[in-house]
This record gives C-alpha cells, sequence and structure tokens, in this order.
C-alpha cells in the first residue's frame, strides 16, 4: 500500500522525501552550518524581556508590515555592506527559505523557468517544484567558480524569469566576483528577468569582497537575500530577510500569507539586532578556523575548496559514505552532499574542529580513506 493512497497529491510529489539533514544526537555537529556560539546571557536577557513585551499583546494580530524590523535590517545592511536602504526596499520572513519561496511565488509560475548553476543549495529545484516553475540547470566549473559568459549564454537560451545565485554558494563556499554579479543583473534586466543572489553567508566572506546589495541602485530588479541563522547564532529564530527595490518588494507582499511573522519572531530579530556587534564577534574566528581548516586538510593529501562561508567542502573519496559514517561512529556529524566524492564540514569550536581532525586523520589511515 503506498503512503499517499486515497489522496488526491500532486502527482509529482509522490517520489519525493520531505528535505532535511539528519538530526542526531552526538558530540560534535557539525553539518548544517550552524554558528556554534550561542548568545551571550545579556543578548539571551534582552531577546527574553522582549519576548516578554510581545506576549502582552498576543491577542492582537502582529504588525504584518513589520516597518520597524525592516526599519533595522536596512540599518544594519548600511553598517556591514554600506548599502544606503530604506525599510521599504527590505522584506522578512521566516528564514530565507520563506523569502525565496515568495520570489517564486511572485516571478515563477506555469510556463515559467528558474536557472541556477549546480552544485548548489538543494533546496531551490523545490522552490520550483513547489510554485510549478520549470527548474534549468547550468553547470560551474571543475573548480566551482562560474564561467560568465556560459551564465550569460544559459540565460539567453532558457529565458528564465528568476535565476538564482548564491555567494558564497552552498555547498562548495565559493563566492561570486562582483563584476560576474553585475554582468548577469545587467543581462536580467534586459531581458525582463529577476536575478537573486543568496548571500546567507555573507558575513564569512573574505575581508574586501563587495555584496551585491552595492549594486541595488543601478538594478531593481536585483534582489539580495540573508539570513540571520548563520553569522548572527540565531537559526532557532528563523528569520531571513531581502533586500531590493521598493517595486520588487510590494510584489513579495501581494504573495505573503497574512501576518506571516509572528510579533514573538519580530521581537527575537530586533533584540538581536541591538547586539549584532556581539552576536557577529565570533565571525573573525569562524573565518581563522576556516582557513585553517582548508590548510590541514589539504596537508592530509585531500582536496579542499576556498571558502568565504562558514563551512569546508572536502574529498573526494572512493566512498564517501562510508567516511561520513565512520566519523558518526566517532560521535562527529557532518553532511554527505555536493558532488559524488565530497563531503561538507562546517566550522565548530577550536575543541569542535579538534575532534573532527583527529576522527578524520584516524580513517585516512584506513581502507575506508581511500581517495579517488
Amino acid at each position: 500500500m503506498g503512503r499517499f493512497d486515497g489522496l488526491p497529491i500532486r502527482e509529482e510529489l509522490k517520489s519525493f522525501e520531505p528535505y532535511g539533514a539528519p538530526q542526531l544526537d552526538v558530540p560534535i555537529l557539525l553539518n548544517v552550518n550552524e554558528n556554534p556560539y550561542p548568545p551571550s546571557e545579556e543578548t539571551v536577557a534582552d531577546i527574553a524581556a522582549s519576548v516578554t513585551e510581545a506576549a502582552r499583546g498576543l491577542n492582537r494580530y502582529p504588525d504584518r508590515e513589520f516597518l520597524d524590523l525592516r526599519a533595522d535590517l536596512a540599518a544594519y545592511l548600511g553598517r556591514e555592506s554600506g548599502a544606503q536602504l530604506t525599510a521599504e526596499q527590505v522584506w522578512a520572513a521566516n528564514g530565507s527559505n520563506e523569502v525565496m519561496l515568495h520570489i517564486l511565488q511572485a516571478f515563477g509560475g506555469p510556463g515559467r523557468t528558474a536557472l541556477s548553476f549546480a552544485p548548489t543549495y538543494s533546496m531551490y529545484p523545490e522552490y520550483a517544484r513547489d510554485t510549478n516553475t520549470a527548474w534549468v540547470t547550468g553547470r560551474r566549473a571543475e573548480d566551482f567558480t562560474l564561467d560568465q559568459s556560459k551564465a550569460l549564454a544559459a540565460i539567453s537560451r532558457h529565458h528564465p524569469s528568476v535565476v538564482l545565485l548564491a555567494s558564497p554558494n552552498n555547498p562548495t563556499g565559493t563566492a561570486l566576483p562582483i563584476q560576474v554579479v553585475e554582468a548577469l543583473a545587467a543581462r536580467t534586466a534586459a531581458n525582463g528577468a529577476v536575478l537573486v543572489v543568496d548571500e546567507a553567508y555573507a558575513e564569512f566572506r573574505r575581508t574586501g569582497t563587495p555584496s551585491a546589495v552595492t549594486l541595488l541602485p543601478s538594478y531593481p530588479n536585483l534582489a539580495v537575500a540573508r539570513t540571520m541563522s548563520k553569522a548572527f547564532a540565531l537559526a532557532g529564530g528563523r528569520v531571513g530577510y531581502l533586500a531590493a527595490s521598493k517595486q520588487l518588494v510590494d510584489a513579495l507582499r501581494i504573495v505573503r500569507l497574512p501576518y506571516h511573522l509572528s510579533a514573538v519572531t519580530q521581537a527575537v530579530a530586533r533584540a538581536a539586532l541591538r547586539h549584532s556587534e556581539e552576536l557577529l564577534g565570533r565571525v573573525e574566528q569562524l573565518r581563522v578556523e576556516r582557513d585553517e581548516t582548508v590548510d590541514w586538510l589539504r596537508s592530509q593529501g585531500l582536496r579542499a575548496v576556498d571558502s568565504d562561508a562558514n563551512f569546508v567542502l572536502f574529498g573526494t573519496f572512493a566512498d564517501r559514505h562510508a567516511v561520513w559514517q565512520s566519523l558518526l561512529d566517532d560521535g562527529v556529524l557532518i553532511r554527505e552532499t555536493g558532488p559524488d566524492g565530497w563531503l561538507r564540514v562546517s566550522i565548530g569550536t577550536g575543541a569542535e574542529m579538534a575532534a573532527f581532525r583527529a576522527s578524520l586523520e584516524r580513517v585516512l589511515k584506513t581502507d575506508i580513506g581511500r581517495l579517488t
């Protein structure tokens, strides 16, 4: 008997499983790119007080336009990237996943196409599937960079209404040069398409790497997505946001569900933004740990991709699942993702990374750790 027997589920959904990385109770969790450092007690206290105040009004619907939060996010982007934005140019939702879904709801749909370049974030085709948008992928180069001429040719060939680019890219950690982003923004504008640059890991980018938000004044078809889950250590808060032209944001306001961002979520996000300097204080430490991890992996004879995110893609193994399982047997959970043979490790605390190195070093001395 089928699991959906008797239900009129859409035919194209029958073979799918729900999205999600393994959630296992092990000592070392390095699989979902979380910030390993929790908020300080001072920040926790401010969040708790803000939630308490919001709770006193939970008999009322939340502010559905949440302009105060949007103004706070605009101010943060101004400090972080030098972008001069108004509250009306910022949108937010329950994680950047919902922001992305809003984009496909507004600009995708039957008869329309979304384009990206693999390997990239595995949720992108699911956004397209859920909105009945055709999904097309080009390919990144062998070093996971994006060839500008091939990307422009793919846009001309497929005529997408939405182009999705992650920078830094997930799972590779590769950042896009701003010149490539601008070339694609110009081409999509000429074609009447929306270009989305997903900067979920932007705060971890190397010093001197500009954000795509600096291009917003010139390209009203450009949207730059961010999240508070990673650098802000707020994965449990579920707050993602986007910066774009006012007219693009207005399109998203049409498709959002009523009151989609709860009063509690708004209070948590605003409190966290008040403590942005503290919450982002570990970013440089994680950058250093990331670069040291890349160097160590290469010293072990492995391939490791230069990363502008808080994770590293490495390999290549003859049997990556066996390596993943062997690390898990040691209590170290990493991610089996990306092209065949590769694995991805999130950057954790110094002690967590030491445990990861010790476990992997042991595996590399066995037949399980054979490389390709």
